[in-house]
């Protein structure tokens, strides 16, 4: 064992656990690791928008942190509006909406049980003051593409009634995040499993993110892709992700190729064609690695040089 650090009094927990310790730490270190990854069309280090920069994101990541550390004592919605805020005083902008609605929920699951089994505990107990606290977030983070609907617009205060996930329920069709709360959060841990093989498979962890990323995209319309540029357009996109990874291996030269490819497309609209949605599941999936430990540590993001 390692002598304790000057100051520091060693605890068994310190110990025992494997890196992060602590749920909001989990919650930051998933968002540093989805936005340093260099996924097709998103922000990353290499690639800022216009008005919303990767430093954007670091930032963000490290200020919701110490919100998730709070979940397991507040309501689901608490946590939601708590994260935004702390986000929108921080960067000003909507960085992390969707990662945060997907991540509140995950947090909230009791230590030491897994999170598909206590997640429905916490969906189950979600109620009308998690509504209300749900769309004052939403509207406080003003998230693009938002469109009108003539029932429960999330544009207005919420109906007194409405549970959470029924709330989800009515968005689902038209939202990806909404719809993990109706389907038990289904492409998340999905997603969960393919960061794992990739990552089984040899890939170094920023690679493995980028490839877990377009089978996602792959399979399923990104929703604000859709938001933005119309369904026909994200499933054109989603199209353009499945033939990469459908017929190419990563690592070769013509994956790379593709991916640049795919990048450069995704780019070429102004960013509308950003694949938020899908980052937003990436995130909330490396959250579920990282609170299970199922990653082996030190992990390994980038390709050793040769």
């Amino acid at each position: 064992m390692q002598p304790a650090l000057v100051g520091i009094a060693p605890t068994q927990e310190f110990e025992t656990l494997d890196p992060p310790q602590s749920i909001g730490a989990c919650a930051t270190l998933a968002c540093l690791w989805e936005a340093t990854a260099a996924k097709p069309g998103n922000v990353t280090r290499a690639a800022d928008f216009a008005g919303l920069t990767y430093v954007d994101f670091l930032v963000s990541a490290a200020v919701i942190g110490p919100c998730l550390d709070h979940a397991l004592e507040k309501r689901v919605g608490q946590t939601v509006l708590a994260a935004v805020r702390a986000t929108q005083t921080a960067v000003g902008t909507n960085t992390n909406l969707g990662t945060i609605l997907l991540l509140a929920p995950l947090a909230a699951v009791s230590a030491g049980q897994p999170l598909a089994l206590g997640l429905k505990k916490v969906l189950d107990q979600l109620d009308e003051t998690d509504t209300g606290a749900v769309y004052e977030a939403i509207r406080l983070a003003r998230p693009g593409g938002l469109g009108q609907v003539e029932q429960a617009d999330v544009r207005e205060s919420a109906p007194p009634v409405l549970k959470l996930v029924e709330a989800m329920q009515l968005a689902a069709e038209r939202d990806g995040v909404a719809c993990q709360y109706v389907n038990g959060f289904a492409q998340v841990f999905a997603t969960a499993e393919r960061l794992l093989a990739a990552a089984a498979g040899g890939l170094p962890l920023g690679e493995a993110i980028v490839h877990a990323f377009l089978q996602l995209l792959g399979e399923l319309p990104d929703s604000l892709i859709a938001r933005k540029c119309g369904p026909e357009r994200a499933r054109a996109v989603t199209l353009r992700a499945a033939r990469v990874v459908d017929h190419l291996e990563p690592g070769e030269d013509a994956y790379r190729q593709a991916v640049g490819e795919l990048d450069f497309y995704l780019r070429s609209d102004g960013h509308r064609l950003n694949p938020g949605t899908s980052a937003d599941i990436v995130a909330a999936a490396l959250f579920v690695l990282l609170r299970e430990q199922r990653l082996d540590w030190p992990v390994r993001f980038y390709r050793e040089s040769v």
